[in-house]
């Protein structure tokens, strides 16, 4: 992004706190992205027909609200047909939980309750913030969200109510709990001096939202939300996660590889 990009809400702002509020709307937007990816391959796989059309509708809403997120990214210098079609993995700023695809339907019901959850939050954070140009969109997104929460809470509770879908659902929330944390509230510099501004909330009010929204189901299995937590040492503060990066093909998909060459403007 050119530093001397103007950023409508933002008129005079340093360009470090412009790239701050890119890096988080970015990241925003490619975990949409590939958690609508994930919850596509559950379209068949899911345990019931209703299941699976849940999933593939709870697909349209991420990558709806990609799209949105990654527009909104035009006010930063940014080319949003770029940022959905031309970029390599070691490019994307997704959450580290998504590299991997959930191992069975407890897994999805996981990534409902936690990633999604926690994307809501983090929404819901810059939503009371006073970056205005994404107030409307905001709105929708969180809108749609509530169907996703509706849909999490009544199947975290269903597998909770035998021993093996307990534990089921605690193995695969120790996998993604953490991640989805840092993701949205890494307290590094990049998020706090987004926080100080206004912009969004600082990382402990989100995480004791999160707390709040998460740990009434998470003590059916026996956890809850950390309330403080230190970056890993392998933080990598330009991208806002872990290293690594989702498989290619996951990204191939994501980008519209195979069909691309059929899209007609």
């Amino acid at each position: 992004m050119a530093g001397d990009v103007v950023v409508p809400g933002l008129e005079g702002a340093p360009a470090e706190l412009r790239s701050a509020l890119r890096r988080l709307l970015l990241g925003l937007a490619d975990t949409k992205r590939l958690l609508g990816i994930r919850y596509s391959d559950w379209l068949l796989g899911a345990p019931s027909i209703e299941a699976g059309i849940a999933a593939s509708s709870m697909a349209q809403d991420e990558w709806g609200h990609a799209r949105l997120l990654y527009a909104a990214l035009r006010d930063f210098g940014d080319d949003p047909v770029e940022l959905e079609h031309a970029r390599e993995p070691e490019g994307y700023l997704s959450w580290g939980p998504l590299d991997e695809d959930a191992d069975d339907w407890a897994g999805v019901v996981a990534s409902m309750l936690v990633l999604d959850g926690v994307l809501t939050e983090a929404l819901s954070g810059i939503a009371e913030g006073r970056y205005e140009p994404l107030e409307g969109r905001i709105t929708k997104m969180l809108a749609e969200e509530e169907f996703h929460a509706s849909l999490a809470t009544a199947w975290f509770r269903r597998l909770a109510g035998s021993e093996e879908g307990r534990a089921r659902l605690r193995a695969a929330t120790e996998v993604i709990l953490e991640g989805a944390l840092l993701g949205a509230a890494p307290g590094d510099d990049s998020h706090e001096r987004l926080a100080a501004e206004g912009l969004t909330l600082g990382a402990g009010e989100l995480r004791g939202r999160m707390a709040d929204r998460l740990d009434p189901l998470l003590s059916l299995i026996g956890l809850s939300v950390p309330t403080g937590a230190g970056l890993p040492a392998d933080w990598d503060e330009a991208r806002g996660r872990g290293p690594g990066a989702p498989p290619f093909d996951s990204i191939e998909r994501a980008r519209g590889d195979r069909n691309r060459a059929l899209f007609v403007e």
